[in-house]
């Protein structure tokens, strides 16, 4: 049908009217009785065709109307199927289903779209080809979205990705940082724990030292008095000539164990020598492990300088010490002698008694001068204990400072390991985002 139900009622309506009209007309100018009676069923028809295409357009509008509705409800399947009209009807009806293909086609779109931007996908855009008016303009503004969305995800994906090398990178610094700390803190507290324990082998040589300077006093003094006995024996040397040969004799021994005693005094000395070089060394070491721990071994850098300058003052004490010994066994030797010719003259005594007075006076300032060394031994060796408990005190508080900087450095080490775990769930959240 090429005109539509409304135009062939409009032209059922005309014929009806105008047959009706000319029935009319006909009976008042008296037309023939089957005229009128041809006009009043042209009438009829044209009613009756008029009624019929108000239905049949009244059934398309129904079925325009319940496919609009629908449409309305959000049900883009359904169509106007079957359209056989001309005319506004036709028209109306190809619109409706115009309008729902492209609302159809936004919404499917639109919907494939969004389900690749909710996987994070950004290539799928909308079709626009074949959209107009509002659908384009709602298309381009959403694939603009789209777009914009894709650069700010990899702009952020960029900036998550330096996030992460840079935390890994502190992650790592602090870790190895922690890692180098604790063995430095570990070298700290087994330096510490050497010098205490070599502080202790030089506290304990100092005490015998101490020990054999006051040999040496005793022995000083029993020489004095002896020396005492001499000078009085010289005013009777005539008459105890014999009791001289023994007073030699006896003089001659004690003399030959101040040279015994002065000599191991040597050996003491040279071991306290020994112990200052090596305490020395491991003041110098501790003052490398100090600089290379920076700032946490400023500290220990102080201790390990102090330590250094008590060895240098032991070293200094026992250079001094090792003099006095030289002295003491030169005045040995000269006494050695002297007693020696004592002995080979004691025939002589009465003609010699002057020379021998002489001599016994001269071995009396010689012990004076063996007593000032020995109190002057026994001073350096006071004081070299002195500094070694000092050096020891140190050396334990050196041991426990190292040992709260390895808790810390442990401790260190721990957070290092928490924040590496905290940094990867982060990472890992967010790239979940992106």
């Amino acid at each position: 049908m090429s005109s539509s139900s409304l135009s062939n009622v409009k032209i059922a309506l005309i014929v009806a009217g105008l047959a009706g009209v000319a029935t009319g007309v006909g009976e008042l100018i008296g037309l023939p009785v089957y005229l009128n009676e041809i006009l009043a069923a042209i009438s009829f028809i044209a009613a009756f065709s008029g009624l019929y295409f108000v239905t049949k357009v009244t059934s398309e509008i129904k079925r325009t109307v319940a496919v609009c509705q629908a449409a309305d409800r959000g049900d883009f399947e359904v169509r106007i199927i079957g359209i056989v009209e001309g005319g506004d009807i036709g028209v109306m009806q190809n619109s409706v289903n115009g309008m729902i293909n492209r609302a159809d086609a936004y919404v499917r779109e639109s919907m494939a779209c969004l389900d690749y931007v909710a996987a994070n996908k950004y290539f799928r855009t909308i079709l626009t080809k074949g959209m107009v008016g509002s659908f384009r303009t709602a298309a381009d503004t959403v694939n603009k979205a789209t777009h914009s969305m894709k650069t700010k995800v990899d702009n952020f994906s960029k900036v998550a990705d330096n996030f992460e090398s840079n935390m890994k990178q502190v992650v790592d610094t602090v870790a190895a940082a922690a890692t180098e700390l604790q063995s430095t803190a570990q070298g700290m507290e087994s330096t510490a724990q050497a010098t205490s324990q070599q502080a202790t082998t030089v506290a304990a040589a100092a005490e015998e030292a101490s020990t054999n300077v006051q040999t040496v006093a005793s022995a000083a003094e029993e020489l004095s008095s002896s020396i005492s006995e001499i000078s009085r024996q010289v005013s009777q040397s005539t008459q105890i000539a014999g009791a001289a040969v023994i007073e030699v004799d006896s003089a001659n021994a004690k003399v030959q164990g101040l040279a015994d005693a002065a000599n191991k005094i040597g050996e003491v000395v040279a071991l306290i020598t020994d112990i200052a070089d090596q305490t020395n060394l491991l003041a110098l070491n501790a003052t490398i492990e100090a600089a290379r721990a920076g700032e946490a071994g400023k500290g220990f850098a102080v201790v390990a300088s102090e330590v250094k300058n008590l060895a240098n003052a032991t070293a200094k004490a026992t250079e001094e010490i090792s003099a006095q010994i030289g002295g003491i066994q030169g005045a040995t030797k000269e006494a050695v002698a002297a007693i020696g010719s004592i002995g080979g003259t004691i025939s002589k005594m009465n003609e010699i008694a002057s020379a021998i007075a002489a001599a016994v006076e001269e071995q009396g300032a010689a012990t004076q001068e063996i007593a000032r060394n020995v109190e002057q031994a026994a001073g350096g060796t006071t004081e070299v204990t002195t500094n070694i408990v000092q050096v020891t005190q140190a050396a334990n508080e050196t041991g426990h400072s190292a040992h709260d900087v390895l808790g810390a450095a442990g401790e260190l080490s721990k957070q290092a390991v928490v924040l590496g775990n905290e940094m990867d769930a982060f990472i890992i959240e967010m790239r979940k985002v992106i």
